[in-house]
């Protein structure tokens, strides 16, 4: 996770320093869209790229036969989301932004049995119907770049089709979202790349498993974890 974060965040300062010195070899002395940000609301669209995870808390449960399970997420897979965007301008420094989209993502988990060293996979594929709603606030616009930071919630629904599995995840999270980024004004559009952490606030883990009901024996990896919450770290270019 901290490679992802460290490679994601030199992409972004590189994006960040290539685009501004574009534009002033272009012409250091011209302000391009000058009154773009006093018009009262701006559409847009975005793609960028994310890293989804799950942070599990452990009961400790010793199974009849001894088994202790303890359940990691070894490695993160890149998946990639898509949205369109609504920013309403509040005064200077604020606006609200809603940004309904489609995040793609997968998490890799291992099951270990720390007792007897067994270890099992599951792969969890996640399509979903994201509706973020964010506070922005934006410093004071230099030449041709804004940095801003941004804040919010994101409730979030998983499309994709359930299985049975060895875990089972709820088909919706809540997230609460701190950000930053920076608004780079170019001659026909504005860029905005964004880093943005998000935090799940829900108990994701399907505790009752009825589909498991002819083999009992699989709940043992379910009843072996107390809670388990999302997390994400989203790279995210936006076109206003």
């Amino acid at each position: 996770m901290k490679k992802l974060l460290i490679i994601i965040t030199l992409v972004s300062v590189a994006v960040a320093m290539a685009v501004p010195a574009q534009a002033r070899r272009l012409n250091d002395k011209i302000e391009n869209r000058p009154y773009a940000d006093l018009r009262p609301w701006n559409l847009g669209f975005s793609f960028g790229a994310q890293a989804m995870g799950l942070r599990m808390a452990h009961n400790g449960l010793v199974t009849e036969e001894g088994e202790q399970w303890r359940v990691e997420q070894p490695s993160y897979q890149p998946g990639f989301n898509v949205s369109a965007l609504l920013a309403l301008r509040l005064n200077t420094y604020f606006s609200l932004r809603f940004s309904p989209g489609m995040m793609f993502g997968s998490r890799d988990l291992r099951f270990l049995d720390v007792n007897t060293g067994a270890e099992q996979r599951q792969s969890i594929k996640t399509t979903y119907v994201s509706l973020p709603i964010d506070v922005k606030f934006a410093a004071m616009r230099v030449r041709n770049a804004r940095p801003y930071v941004v804040a919010g919630v994101m409730p979030v629904f998983d499309v994709a089709k359930k299985r049975t599995d060895l875990l089972k995840l709820k088909s919706a999270d809540f997230f609460l979202s701190v950000g930053l980024g920076c608004d780079f004004y170019l001659p026909y559009f504005k860029l905005n790349p964004e880093l943005k952490f998000c935090f799940g606030m829900i108990d994701m883990l399907q505790h009752d498993r009825p589909d498991l009901a002819d083999d009992p024996a699989q709940m043992k990896f379910t009843n072996s974890i107390k809670k388990a919450t999302s997390k994400m770290i989203v790279l995210t270019f936006y076109f206003e």
